[in-house]
């Protein structure tokens, strides 16, 4: 696999924080962006998701898309990104390849949308020659990473604020690689945080 292009390491203190990190990713991201979320149960992807969603622009009701592994999550003509790209969500875990998932047709979508996919790591590379990979680890315990998260709250009356109930609200770790051309530099949302020395990813 290649190495990325730099690696950022940050910490987030509440499921909250976690979310407005993600909104202010999301209003950056452009169709044809590949995001691929890799953690444990209850890390935190789900909660990630949501947030990118809300700052994407999309229909709020973001949940985990285990059972039926893909859901489209249209553009809001009267949210903060009218005529923006629909958010398209995968569950990758069920899927033992990079065949399984050309099965479910991802590159119908990919040019028109944003693709995030979680559990994607070793199976959805091939689908661009540019992804951005959120990796999301619960602290139990390790050693604080450097970095801070961004403190603002989400903004408020927004109904995709609906955390997963397995998303516990606890500090995580946040590592973000960026591979490709796409992800040559960090997105504006990571300014501030200091720039790590981007290592071989790791499953």
């Amino acid at each position: 696999m290649s190495h990325p292009a730099w690696q950022r390491t940050l910490e987030v203190g509440t499921a909250e924080q976690t979310h407005a990190l993600a909104a202010g990713l999301g209003a950056e991201l452009q169709a044809g962006d590949l995001l691929v979320l890799s953690g444990e149960l209850g890390a935190g992807k789900t909660t990630f998701t949501q947030g990118l969603g809300e700052g994407l622009g999309v229909r709020a009701g973001i949940i985990s898309p285990t059972f039926v592994l893909v859901r489209i999550h249209p553009n809001l003509p009267d949210g903060p990104r009218p005529g923006g790209p629909d958010l398209v969500h995968v569950d990758a875990y069920r899927l033992a390849s990079a065949s399984e998932i050309d099965d479910i047709d991802l590159e119908n979508t990919m040019d028109s949308a944003v693709t995030v996919v979680e559990w994607g790591r070793g199976r959805v590379e091939h689908l661009s020659e540019s992804r951005l990979e959120v990796e999301l680890q619960r602290r139990l315990g390790s050693a604080q990473p450097s970095g801070t998260a961004p403190s603002g709250p989400a903004q408020p009356g927004t109904d995709v604020l609906d955390f997963d109930t397995d998303d516990a609200d606890e500090p995580r770790t946040v590592v973000f690689r960026g591979f490709g051309p796409r992800w040559a530099e960090p997105p504006a949302a990571l300014a501030g945080i200091p720039d790590l020395p981007a290592t071989t990813e790791t499953d």
